[in-house]
């Protein structure tokens, strides 16, 4: 969800050089609703890796694979990107018919991705993925990268926030992420709660999948003011993220929504890196691993090692204190009202 995300200030690019530009999308069906926030999407093809790999002979006799080649080929494009530079999105270029634009072999997310692309780019690897994605976008539309700062170019009727049962002020958790050593632990959920709970704000958790579901309403269990909610669209959760008071996060893809939507917020970043992926824009503060005391991080694994000790939850989430994410956010908080 987050290289989708990082992708929309490429597209604000390319239509403010080229008005009335149309981009049609292929996303995973998962997250199919993020192309839709931006008004110079026409049309979005969905695909299901995911859902493919497990029940690959009924997709195959349902005739998905080949429904799902027709959209693809379906129109005559004047250029084709392939804006995510990795194995799975490079075999989708494969499938297309026409020439795609990707990265070349010193600067894809993943080997041998640029074998798909018949135009490669250079784009330094050493600089967040915004960037890079607007030099992509860029290189391949024969326009220099504007100078304006970064604008996500969504529709400000894109977010719809349903009826809530609780008041504001209120706070958003992201407490699920991918990796479980990107996750915070749980006990340190219930304490930033309490802290929340005696600045009188109620607190929310999104559900999610059935574990990150569980895991939110073990956590609101603790308090009267936390609340975990149900399984809900994008477009709701980023609802619900633009009228929160602040929103504290760790390393997923609803981090990127608190940026969108320029809601005050701290992500936190033990095993992945800020400079590279971290959320961007007004109001974000990060809290990442301090070296010396964690020179593996980041080391982007999924199975903490440190000191020798192996671990599915990592050593350097479990150094970050509630009481000092409460203060980042308070002062985040307190910026954003003037």
């Amino acid at each position: 969800m987050g290289d989708l995300m990082h992708a929309l200030p490429a597209l604000t690019d390319a239509s403010e050089q080229y008005p009335g530009v149309e981009f049609d999308w292929v996303v995973d069906e998962a997250f199919a609703e993020v192309p839709s926030w931006h008004p110079a999407v026409k049309n979005t093809y969905t695909s299901a890796h995911r859902r493919w790999k497990k029940n690959f002979r009924s997709s195959w006799k349902k005739g998905e694979f080949s429904r799902f080649w027709n959209d693809l080929n379906i129109n005559e494009y004047d250029v084709i990107i392939d804006a995510q530079n990795n194995v799975k999105s490079a075999f989708i270029s494969l499938l297309r018919k026409g020439h795609v634009h990707g990265m070349d072999s010193a600067s894809v997310a993943e080997q041998p991705a640029f074998i798909a692309y018949k135009y490669r780019h250079f784009i330094e690897k050493n600089q967040h993925a915004i960037a890079r994605q607007r030099e992509l976008f860029a290189n391949a539309l024969g326009y220099k990268i504007p100078d304006a700062a970064v604008n996500y170019g969504i529709k400000l009727d894109a977010l719809k926030c349903p009826a809530l049962p609780f008041e504001s002020p209120f706070l958003f958790l992201v407490h699920n992420a991918s990796w479980t050593t990107k996750l915070w632990p749980e006990k340190f959920w219930f304490e930033l709660t309490g802290l929340a709970k005696e600045e009188n704000y109620n607190v929310v958790l999104p559900g999610g999948n059935s574990e990150e579901l569980a895991r939110a309403e073990q956590i609101a269990s603790k308090h009267d003011n936390a609340y975990a909610l149900p399984r809900m669209s994008l477009s709701e959760l980023g609802g619900i993220i633009s009228k929160a008071d602040g929103a504290v996060c760790c390393d997923t893809g609803l981090a990127h929504l608190t940026a969108i939507t320029g809601t005050p917020s701290v992500t936190m970043y033990g095993p992945t890196s800020v400079e590279l992926i971290g959320t961007y824009g007004s109001g974000q503060q990060h809290l990442d691993a301090e070296n010396p005391n964690f020179p593996c991080s980041p080391c982007y694994k999924r199975s903490c090692k440190f000191q020798g000790q192996a671990s599915s939850m990592s050593a350097c989430m479990d150094s970050f204190q509630p009481v000092k994410v409460w203060e980042m956010l308070r002062n985040q908080m307190k910026k954003a009202a003037g």
